[in-house]
């Protein structure tokens, strides 16, 4: 899906030129049949932040990083990983999805599930061996769920659903994060738990980007924002971007001027 972004003119548009960050869309358009979800999106998230996705619903987050990975075909546009092509670096990056989309009828245990984060290691013939089962368990204690390494993943609550797959992309040992509404309908401990997470990773240099719907903790988690209503509205360090005028833009009247002022302020 590569494409020439130049603008009108012929010149590059000069916010689009550094590819060279850990993860970077260049132009990224997708419709669904005849809907369209977003419209020639550029994003730039920094190396070793925490980045959030914001806007509305039906603003194309999750789209975003769906189109981004490859799992729904865009129209147009080009996404780079740690300055790759996104099929060079596929294995250098972790993706946990919305929890609503999972098949937690699937039988499996949780120990399983992590496993799945080590399939490049286990290669073809998925043979477990003692150091394998300790890496997914020092995962799952990082999360706090190594007690429950035997139990089946539908009996957990969705609060213990969700961090079990943090922990399988930890297994992983990634570069980049991307999490889809990771904080979605979890417990409060289990946010504060998530949150830690994140919080080390990117400590360690990992690049993390997640889709986040709760605007009122956003300058208490996240390092950047990117705010998008099926096109950028805008990006940047969150201490310059989170602002009245921006989310009154990303918005659109959806919420009221004191709400926006008092998340902003």
């Amino acid at each position: 899906m590569e494409l020439d972004l130049a603008t009108d003119n012929g010149q590059p548009r000069p916010e689009t030129t550094r590819d060279d960050s850990p993860f970077a869309i260049r132009g990224l358009t997708v419709s669904y049949g005849d809907k369209p979800a977003l419209f020639s999106v550029d994003a730039t998230f920094p190396a070793a932040a925490m980045s959030a996705i914001i806007g509305p619903n039906g603003a194309g987050k999750s789209t975003l990083l769906k189109a981004a990975l490859g799992i729904v075909k865009p129209v147009s546009g080009r996404v780079t990983m740690l300055g790759q092509p996104l099929k060079r670096a596929l294995d250098r990056v972790a993706y946990v999805p919305q929890r609503a989309s999972v098949d937690w009828d699937f039988p499996a245990r949780v120990i399983d599930v992590v496993l799945m984060g080590l399939s490049r290691e286990l290669g073809l013939l998925r043979r477990v061996r003692p150091h394998h089962l300790d890496k997914a368990m020092t995962c799952l204690a990082r999360v706090g769920m190594d007690g429950f390494a035997d139990r089946q993943i539908g009996q957990l609550s969705g609060g213990q659903q969700q961090r079990v797959f943090l922990a399988r992309a930890l297994a992983q040992q990634a570069e980049v994060y991307l999490l889809d509404e990771p904080f979605a309908g979890v417990d409060a401990a289990t946010e504060k738990a998530i949150i830690g997470v994140l919080k080390s990773l990117r400590d360690d240099g990992k690049t993390v980007v997640a889709v986040h719907h709760d605007l009122a903790t956003v300058t208490e988690y996240f390092d950047h924002v990117f705010l998008i209503n099926q096109t950028r509205i805008a990006e940047g360090p969150t201490v310059e971007t989170f602002t009245a005028a921006n989310l009154q833009a990303t918005y659109r009247g959806r919420l009221a001027l004191q709400q926006i002022d008092r998340l902003a302020g």
